[in-house]
């Protein structure tokens, strides 16, 4: 067998891979864009598989796909159409989609792409001659029909970044919330010192602050699910400018419905198609939660990391788990690696926000986004980093995480912020001047009231009792 077949397409003849289940359109994509090696994550592959599948039952219930157009389909094609749809969408045949992220703005040859491996394993499942230049289910004229690459690419980007905050990201911002609240509980009589500025500061109890972490987290699986609802509506329907050229009116609300009833995600059409096809700004909202997600996510593993410093001459307040050797030259020695993965991961969505921001405001021209295909890859990524990183860091961190109960309470009462409690008593100027000279002498604030006799011990006791510090009044 020839390791080439010619293809053909509107611009002429083609050598493909012979085995390839893609044709002309996506050979040429292969040959312009040698660019970066990196082709759209599988999310997006499974996506455009769904939306095709939902293209097709779309147009076959409304009599399009077997009526008396050109070349008809008869119902057994319909259904292989769909089943090679629905192969895609559950993954299979990964490897035939090896177009770079960095080709056409609109996305054309990946959505060609998908139409020509879709109309190919079609006549293939039929047990028709996939190699056969003539396609007797076609990529145009059957798989992409009533659509256009400018509203059903956009439709599955909506789509896969939908699915994939509903399926990795919120449940595993939920898991950390629940390993976080299950800390802030445990250790609820923990008394440790506060600070701010990097500075000592009141008390408060550790559980306290992990609750604050867990609340943190909390709000961010609020933020996923806005994330989620900014692109749920669809901009399929619009066709090439928004108009609905050459598909039926009910078409587009017709694919969201499918599309709503396979992902359980509650899809629209889009309420004005010539805002759905022309501008991202859906995505640009939705990644601008995720980012706040991310920085989210990395101030609680900075916390945590210098929480765990030392183990003698830093804070060393929580224990983190030993996950490798830290150190190439110091025997011994463990770092908080996966507070610092976590916070590399994060500096990346947030980098990324830059990028989906410039893409939807600089390339929404008039009737079409021409920056689409690298906003699917950077959504996807930052999903997807946030994602594994989150799991990565309950397995290997919060989980094995224990409280440093000793250290913790040895310097409260060191804290030259427990003068804070005497204000009521002796006054601001009082209790400041209390503080200049612990400080200068090394004693405590509770030794020199003591020595001076500034309030009797009773009310001394009282003012100075760290737990009570830790709640208001």
């Amino acid at each position: 067998m020839s390791e080439y077949r010619i293809e053909h397409d509107s611009m002429g003849d083609v050598r493909v891979p012979a085995n390839a289940y893609y044709s002309a359109q996506t050979q040429r994509a292969v040959e312009n864009f040698p660019i970066s090696g990196w082709r759209l994550p599988p999310a997006m592959i499974r996506a455009m598989g769904l939306v095709k599948y939902a293209c097709g039952r779309a147009n076959h219930e409304l009599g399009k796909l077997t009526g008396t157009g050109k070349n008809p389909l008869n119902d057994a094609q319909v259904n292989a159409m769909l089943a090679a749809a629905e192969e895609i969408a559950a993954g299979q045949m990964a490897d035939q989609f090896p177009i770079d992220v960095f080709q056409t703005g609109s996305g054309t040859s990946s959505n060609m792409n998908i139409n020509e491996v879709i109309s190919n394993r079609a006549i293939e499942l039929m047990g028709g001659d996939r190699m056969a230049m003539e396609k007797a289910i076609h990529p145009n004229d059957h798989v992409n029909m009533g659509q256009s690459t400018n509203d059903t690419f956009p439709t599955a980007i909506h789509v896969a970044v939908a699915m994939e905050i509903e399926g990795r990201l919120i449940p595993a911002l939920e898991k950390l919330h629940a390993s976080l609240a299950e800390k802030a509980a445990k250790w609820d009589r923990v008394i440790k010192i506060g600070r701010t500025h990097l500075m000592d500061a009141t008390p408060l109890r550790l559980g306290q602050e992990f609750g604050g972490f867990a609340r943190q987290i909390e709000l961010s699986i609020d933020r996923a699910k806005r994330a989620r609802e900014a692109v749920l509506e669809l901009p399929v329907g619009g066709t090439a400018v928004g108009s609905g050229i050459n598909t039926a009116p009910e078409f587009g609300g017709r694919v969201a419905a499918v599309l709503a009833e396979k992902t359980g995600i509650p899809f629209i059409e889009a309420v004005n198609h010539f805002e759905g096809n022309a501008q991202r700004d859906g995505l640009v909202d939705s990644h601008g939660s995720l980012k706040c997600i991310a920085q989210t996510l990395f101030g609680v593993a900075n916390n945590i990391r210098w929480l765990g410093s030392g183990p003698r001459c830093g804070f060393f307040e929580v224990i983190l788990p030993d996950r490798q050797p830290g150190s190439s030259i110091m025997p011994g020695k463990v770092n908080p690696v996966m507070c610092e993965s976590m916070m590399q991961l994060c500096a990346r969505v947030i980098g990324n926000d830059s990028c989906m921001t410039t893409c939807g405001a600089a390339g929404g021209n008039f009737q079409l986004n021409i920056m689409m295909p690298v906003m699917a890859h950077t959504a996807l990524e930052s999903i997807e980093l946030m994602a594994a990183g989150t799991l990565a860091f309950i397995e290997f961190c919060t989980q094995g995480l224990e409280a440093n109960e000793a250290q913790c309470e040895a310097a409260v009462e060191q804290s030259l912020s427990m003068s804070t409690s005497l204000n009521p008593l002796i006054g601001y100027e009082e209790a400041s001047k209390l503080v200049k000279e612990a400080f200068k002498s090394g004693k405590t604030i509770r030794q020199l009231c003591k020595e001076k006799g500034i309030i009797d011990e009773q009310a001394l006791s009282a003012a100075l009792d760290p737990f009570k510090m830790t709640e208001p009044g």
